[in-house]
């Protein structure tokens, strides 16, 4: 029966795999389509589509520096101008279709890996071996498939699976190539590499790879004195397509916004918020920075403004964050390598810190059909990897790809998404793992088949330490929540968002998210007491949340407006005026300022407020509706006085 088995994955053909795969990543795809939160509302999902809709709409720059990776959004805005409908359901679907052909890919990426890696050597019987590569590459692309964070990460506006399958192609390329020149294929392959640096900048951590292959491949059957400068060429050759590949990116930079920034401004942010006092491992905000992803860079930029006094480009934001960070590495060593240690252990373990809580979302709306965890993965490819690498020299190439892209997340942090990439090379080394210990089996190898298992039961208890921070427990309850509030679903919304303050009674952001929560209730009302009452509620977990954070720019717009309805307008300009002061360039902040001078008479300084909502969204409809209120109709002309009679 297993004989009959192996023989038919080892007829399956990839194309076989890759309408498989494309199927079941659809399916979740046509079940997201139908759910409320289908179009991106919130977290780095709204920050790309936004991105992308004022890139379509003629936005190309601001002038200024990236500050966020730019690939995927004009990618984005790129789908959406040939689609049509910007950001609508069909140009969304569109993206959808396209990331869940990627996802195929890689399934089929594995599948012909493993056929390179796993053919030849090994001590099968004869009858399996040639089958072994076939079976290790079809269970290795089945748990691709059925994993759950790629179902879901390939289904939304994230350029997760570009990443991933870029990453792989990487892989295979370094595998496969036994002789290559100076230059092919290494231009070509730089290029790509670029481009996608622009999309996701940890693909860079393949060139270590890629240069290795370089070394390997390039006039293989010559001495090494003479193969050396051809070698160094080609390494060459690599790095100059790279940076031709991401010349989109630091052409702007450079030449546009006059900045010496090769992709994006924001890497010091994400350096410090990694390496800090307060770091855990995981993107734990430092104290006055939001967790969202346009809250986040907006703080980032504003809080070392204020420190250094003046107004800064991004390039000294970014400085001044790397710096800050680099000044606590060298001040702290030994708590520095402590927190790699806990990044570390972080990386392999069972804990899910998936910082958009989309799996978890999309699991409880019953869109994900159930399946693989990274517990499971990391523990069979930790135990795996060991006899991999003995009798398989090329698998040393995956083993190779996994610790390099742990070394790219331990530099900042750890989520979900980020290791991401990690588990298709995890997958190849566990499904070879499994099949040696079957061989050893089926040898009656008793003593290497007990030294794997101990190795196996060794890695699922260290991946399955438990994490007592309850801040980590919050947080998928507290997105939930979010997410719920959004969607008019408010007796969900205050399940998880009141398990999340049971959790952590000491993050403003939990607090504003109750606050937003009491006023949609209030809202709802039938009654002007009830309403009333839920309003003071609501106030009460803003005021919470201000205590925690003075700062929070949301909560000080959310009380102004709540003083503007109640007609108490020195006190909502003095709220939207501590708004700006944390976010300046907030266009709506600047608008709502104008309206409440607008209602209480102040017409020269409404207008002045207006101007600069209008700078910063010159098209917005509501503030050129203001703009007609505020505009005195022209003066008509006296009519001519009549002539004298005769």
């Amino acid at each position: 029966m297993f004989r009959r088995i192996v023989l038919a994955l080892r007829s399956a053909p990839a194309a076989s795999i890759f309408v498989a795969a494309f199927a079941v990543q659809l399916l979740v795809l046509v079940r997201f389509s139908q759910s409320a939160h289908f179009l991106p509302g919130s977290d780095d999902m709204k920050f790309y589509n936004d991105w992308a809709l004022r890139i379509a709409g003629g936005q190309w720059t601001d002038r200024q520096a990236f500050y966020g990776l730019p690939g995927y959004a004009y990618l984005l805005a790129a789908i959406y101008l040939l689609v049509g409908k910007l950001g609508g359901f069909l140009t969304v679907v569109f993206v959808g279709i396209i990331q869940a052909l990627l996802g195929a890919g890689i399934a089929t990426l594995l599948y012909r890996l493993a056929r390179i890696v796993f053919s030849g050597g090994g001590n099968d019987p004869t009858p399996l071996a040639a089958a072994r590569p076939h079976v290790i590459g079809c269970f290795a692309a089945l748990a691709w498939v059925l994993f759950t964070p790629a179902q879901a990460f390939g289904a939304i506006l994230m350029p997760t699976v570009w990443l991933v399958f870029a990453y792989y192609g990487c892989v295979f390329l370094a595998a496969k190539t036994h002789a290559s020149s100076w230059w092919r294929p290494w231009i070509f392959v730089g290029l790509a590499v670029g481009l996608v640096a622009t999309l996701v900048a940890t693909i860079l951590f393949a060139v270590p790879l890629l240069i290795a292959a370089i070394f390997l491949s390039v006039d293989e059957n010559q001495p090494l004195r003479q193969r050396l400068p051809r070698i160094a060429l080609a390494a060459a050759t690599l790095v100059a397509g790279v940076y031709l590949g991401a010349a989109p990116a630091w052409i702007h930079n450079y030449f546009i916004a006059r900045e010496p920034v090769m992709l994006s401004a924001h890497s010091g942010i994400n350096f410090w918020i990694g390496n800090n006092p307060t770091a855990t491992g995981y993107p734990k905000m430092p104290p006055g920075i939001r967790a969202t992803q346009e809250g986040l860079l907006r703080d980032s930029i504003t809080l070392a403004e204020e420190a250094v006094g003046r107004k800064l480009t991004r390039t000294e934001v970014s400085r001044y964050w790397s710096e800050r960070a680099n000044n606590y590495i060298r001040e702290n060593r030994a708590a520095w390598w402590r927190l790699m240690g806990v990044k570390f252990a972080n990386f392999w373990n069972a804990y899910q810190y998936d910082d958009l809580s989309i799996i978890k979302l999309l699991r409880d709306e019953g869109i994900l059909p159930p399946g693989l965890r990274f517990d499971f993965i990391a523990a069979l490819g930790l135990a795996g990897m060991i006899p991999a690498v003995v009798r398989f020299p090329r698998a040393r190439w995956i083993a190779a790809a996994v610790l390099l892209h742990m070394v790219a997340v331990l530099t900042v942090f750890v989520t979900e998404r980020y290791r991401l990439a990690a588990v298709p090379g995890l997958m190849l080394l566990g499904a070879a793992g499994l099949w040696q210990l079957w061989i050893w089996l089926v040898q009656a190898r008793w003593r290497p088949a007990s030294g794997y298992v101990a190795v196996a039961s060794g890695a699922a208890l260290f991946v399955s330490v438990p994490r007592a921070d309850l801040s980590l427990w919050s947080l998928d309850h507290y997105k939930a929540g979010i997410r719920a509030t959004e969607a008019g679903d408010l007796d969900r919304a205050q399940r998880n968002l009141e398990t999340a303050f049971a959790y952590v009674q000491t993050n403003a952001d939990i607090d504003f998210a109750l606050g937003n929560l009491w006023l949609a209730r209030s809202v709802k009302a039938p009654e002007p007491r009830e309403t009333a009452a839920l309003r003071a509620r609501a106030k009460l977990y803003y005021r919470l949340a201000l205590e925690l954070n003075p700062r929070h720019a949301s909560t000080l717009n959310n009380l102004g407006v709540l003083a503007l309805e109640e007609k108490r307008y020195d006190l909502a300009e003095r709220f939207l005026t501590d708004a700006l002061a944390s976010e300046p360039e907030a266009a709506k902040t600047h608008f709502l300022l104008a309206r409440v001078r607008f209602e209480s008479g102040r017409l020269p300084e409404a207008r002045a407020a207006l101007d600069e909502a209008l700078r910063l969204r010159p098209k917005q409809r509501e503030f050129l509706e203001l703009l007609e209120k505020l505009t005195p109709p022209p003066a008509t002309s006296a009519p001519p006085a009549p002539a004298p009679a005769r």
